[in-house]
């Protein structure tokens, strides 16, 4: 047959960053047409490789391509949708083998976290096993930088600018008001299992005083009794307190402070409310006036306000992907390496789907403070350089002006499929 074509798929989360990653997959793969055809990216991820919802790339222009780069979201659409084991549902691996055989795909490229790169090393195990020649590369995408080997994810670097200018913003406005209103203010931030995010929030003080006065950490354990005395103190200090927590907040007996009854496709426990419950206990046993706010969605969408060094490791990651591929690579992630040295420099490694696939990566207790309060120096100069440089989009009435995709279906040849979500 000819050459193969390529097919490309977000999941998960997306980030103000992901489409940068696709921007040079894409135009990289355009630079390569002697060895790849087109590019078909999943129509909501992996389930439009199963619904042979496949998207032609090769119908938007170089401009419309290009303009991903700048363009928040998932552009081809994303979906939480985690396929089982092998055994356990071997017919859905089946389906996709069939949708890469009928459109003649032999590029598979799964731009995700964790359970993706899970996802992506299973199917690599299947088309081995079932003798077809499909080159998996998975490509690193997380805004809970938990991904192990690499130095950061894409992603997080735009998420911690955001935070860190946020906390720095709402400080001046509550440390304004604070003599006659709010004493406290709370901000609930992604992370469920590890404080990255939390983190960042940290970089906005760099002033003995300056808030974050508290960040609350999943690796920490909560201890109500020492975070009141501390609360209290602060405000008796320096008039106000803010607090800056990750989502997945844990007690004593490993609990999340909130927690819902329901889960999402991966099994992962809905979380959200740690704020409100903080500031009612503030409330309650030390009486101060509090305003809480979850950022949610907006951290992980602010594409006006991200991280230039994140957007260039994103686009660089894409890119290697496909350098990967052509190269004979099978079975990987592209991955950032920082080199050593006082001045902040990375390239691009790699790592086996296999050592990444549903692994994480938690804050090392040494970029927590002793007493679990705040971040180290150690943790600020890791997180410093990830949140450097502007790259702004363009903008039209005073707005950012994204360019949609046209995001046109190839012809189905093969029998409907339905998935189950």
């Amino acid at each position: 047959m000819s050459k193969k074509n390529a097919f490309y798929a977000q999941s998960g989360g997306v980030t103000a960053v992901i489409n940068a990653t696709a921007c040079g997959l894409i135009e990289t793969a355009r630079q390569h047409k002697s060895k790849i055809g087109k590019v078909y990216a999943g129509c909501n991820g992996i389930i439009g490789a199963l619904t042979e919802d496949l998207i032609d790339t090769s119908k938007e222009s170089s401009k419309a391509i290009a303009g991903l780069r700048y363009t928040p979201g998932g552009a081809f659409g994303s979906c939480r949708y985690k396929l089982k084991g092998l055994e356990e549902n071997r017919a859905e691996y089946e389906r996709l083998l069939a949708v890469f055989v009928a459109h003649n795909i032999g590029y598979f490229f799964y731009n995700g976290g964790g359970d993706s790169q899970d996802t992506a090393y299973k199917i690599s195990l299947l088309s081995k096993e079932r003798a077809y020649p499909l080159t998996c590369i998975g490509i690193p995408k997380t805004v809970d930088n938990d991904l192990p080997f690499t130095d950061n994810s894409p992603g997080f670097g735009s998420v911690a600018k955001y935070i860190a200018i946020s906390t720095r913003e709402a400080g001046l406005d509550v440390a304004s008001m604070c003599a006659t209103s709010t004493k406290v203010f709370i901000m609930e931030v992604m992370g469920r299992h590890t404080g990255w995010i939390a983190a960042a929030s940290g970089l906005a003080a760099e002033n003995q005083g300056e808030p974050p006065h508290i960040i609350l950490f999943p690796e920490i354990v909560f201890n109500e009794a020492k975070f009141l005395d501390r609360v209290n103190k602060t405000v008796k200090r320096y008039g106000y307190c803010v607090i800056v927590l990750a989502e997945g907040v844990r007690d004593a007996n490993n609990e999340f402070l909130v927690e819902s009854k329901s889960t999402d496709a991966f099994g992962h426990k809905q979380l959200g409310g740690a704020a409100p419950t903080i500031a009612e206990l503030i409330k309650s046993k030390l009486g101060f006036k509090y305003h809480w706010a979850l950022p949610d969605y907006l951290q992980r969408s602010a594409r006006h306000i991200a991280s230039a060094v994140d957007v260039k490791q994103a686009y660089a990651l894409g890119k290697a992907a496909i350098e990967f591929a052509i190269k004979g690579k099978n079975g990987v992630m592209p991955i950032i390496i920082r080199k050593s040295g006082k001045r902040y420099q990375w390239t691009i490694g790699e790592a086996k789907l296999v050592d990444v696939a549903n692994q994480e990566k938690k804050m090392p207790r040494n970029f927590i403070s002793a007493d679990g309060f705040h971040i180290t120096p150690r943790c600020r100069e890791y997180l410093l350089p990830l949140i450097q440089g502007e790259d702004y989009p363009a903008y039209k009435h005073g707005l950012p002006d994204y360019m949609p995709l046209k995001n046109q279906k190839i012809a189905k040849k093969l029998k409907k499929y339905s998935v189950k979500e």
